[in-house]
């Protein structure tokens, strides 16, 4: 790594430094900026919607307005598992393209919130070409666990969003 690429690591992680709420799916445990949180809900009825992608549950009404809610274990490929007591929806709002829209991730049990220095980001592993991980802002270090800190603007394509933002 030459100095500027270490500068902009260091400038990248800076700029991702502060408070995630963490969640797992599997054994893997992820974290999103606390500041996209809008709430974490027990789990619910979910309403299926036809023809939508396989990763969407479906939609909930929550105090009156329908958000859609995507399975995020079928979103990253992994396999669905029945719901349990400790199953529940984070509400979150994401950028795109027309705007910003609020809707909800299935995640197998909430952690808790960390905070999360820049010392103890780094960059995501790279795969090669072929391998998106751009919806990954980095690695969180957090004593001997390694919390994948999610990009959730990026996590659905926009086509991915508009779709979500139809079927609610």
């Amino acid at each position: 790594m030459t100095a500027g690429t270490t500068d902009g690591a260091r400038a990248g992680a800076a700029a991702h430094a502060g408070k995630y709420l963490t969640f797992q799916l599997g054994k893997e445990i992820y974290g999103i900026q606390i500041l996209k949180v809008q709430e974490i809900i027990g789990m619910m009825t979910v309403t299926h919607v036809p023809k939508t992608p396989a990763f969407v549950r479906g939609v909930i009404n929550l105090r009156g307005k329908v958000i859609p809610v995507i399975e995020l274990r079928r979103k990253f490929g992994m396999e669905s598992i029945a719901d349990s007591e400790r199953t529940c929806i984070v509400v979150v709002q994401v950028a795109w393209s027309a705007g910003t829209v609020t809707m909800g991730i299935l995640v197998d049990e909430v952690s808790e919130v960390l905070n999360i220095n820049a010392d103890q980001i780094e960059a995501p592993p790279s795969f090669g070409s072929t391998v998106d991980t751009d919806f990954i802002l980095g690695m969180g270090k957090v004593g001997q666990k390694v919390v994948m800190l999610l990009e959730m603007d990026k996590v659905l394509a926009n086509e991915e969003v508009a779709a979500l933002e139809n079927a609610s």
